[in-house]
């Protein structure tokens, strides 16, 4: 597969969404780049703004299972990996699969799950793994976690550790609609919601294929170093308590890869990472308190490092 044929499939799997997911292209572009990477993303946004119908289309689009986990602070980690059920006839414990066990999984409202509930899903986020009782069981392949956080409600909430916010390779926000792109959802939806139609455009091997081809994309030596730069000034800001990790740099730069390659280009140029840093980065670092107070806000602070660090020609 080359750089066309991804780019091609690329626009065949986001037109597709398109009908579903109406007038938010760039959200639907960038859930793309976390499926070509391989990664996950957070959404951090109010309700009833088409998170789930964005997971189901998507899973639509290529031919996945999607599954759905609403979080609440009495679910269990077994609820979630599986459970070992004894099985009388064989005398034998048989695993009985969760709904982890997808292409596409939705974990809404993960920030209501009990810390334990929570890291039983980072094993399958940084793995493709669960294990119970001492075996491990391999997750289907594409694997894509789209996670949401009520930022609206904060009683019976479990603020999300930052070992589990360095999994999400994006936190993003879909926002409320356009009044047109709004006016056109209802439209749709009147008789018929088009998620019901939707088929498949792709499958799961071209997905795969997609994630191959996308590490192949040349990053010059001086993108390196430019995506360093914009790490270590989160490092080295006094308003910032944590700065970013080396995971972060990481996925900035497998990110970027992933953008250029839906742009149809096998080259990453500096536009990419300073497109993807404040999304990537924002969620990985932590305000100091007075920052905070000042009403600072994480992608704000990275927008302002972005334009500090000078763009190498």
């Amino acid at each position: 597969m080359d750089s066309k044929q991804v780019a091609e499939v690329c626009s065949r799997i986001i037109d597709n969404i398109e009908r579903v997911i109406v007038g938010k292209r760039e959200v639907v572009e960038r859930t793309m780049i976390a499926l070509m990477v391989g990664g996950h993303v957070l959404f951090e946004d109010v309700p009833g703004v088409g998170k789930t119908m964005l997971g189901r289309a998507i899973a639509g689009s290529i031919g996945c299972k999607f599954r759905r986990i609403q979080f609440t602070p009495d679910l269990l980690p077994s609820d979630v990996t599986g459970v070992s059920i004894f099985n009388q006839k064989t005398g034998e414990f048989a695993f009985r699969e969760g709904p982890v066990f997808a292409g596409i999984l939705l974990a809404d409202e993960v920030n209501r799950a009990s810390p334990r509930t929570q890291a039983a899903l980072l094993e399958a986020m940084e793995e493709g793994q669960v294990t119970v009782d001492g075996f491990s069981h391999p997750l289907p392949k594409p694997f894509l976690v789209i996670a949401t956080d009520n930022p609206i409600e904060y009683e019976g909430v479990y603020p999300l550790p930052e070992s589990q916010l360095d999994r999400f390779l994006l936190r993003l926000h879909v926002g409320y609609p356009t009044r047109e792109a709004e006016e056109s959802v209802v439209k749709q939806q009147l008789l018929e919601h088009p998620i019901h139609t939707l088929a498949p455009v792709a499958t799961a091997e071209d997905v795969l294929g997609l994630q191959k081809q996308v590490r192949t994309c040349h990053v010059d030596e001086a993108l390196y170093g430019y995506a360093l730069d914009i790490v270590q000034k989160t490092r080295e800001s006094d308003q910032l308590y944590l700065g970013a990790s080396p995971r972060g740099t990481l996925a900035l730069i497998r990110s970027a890869q992933a953008l250029a390659a839906l742009r149809g280009r096998d080259f990453v140029a500096p536009d990419e990472v300073k497109e993807l840093a404040p999304s990537v980065l924002a969620h990985r670092v932590i305000l100091r308190p007075e920052a905070r107070m000042n009403g600072v806000a994480a992608d704000q602070l990275i927008a302002e490092i972005i334009d500090e660090v000078p763009v190498p020609v």
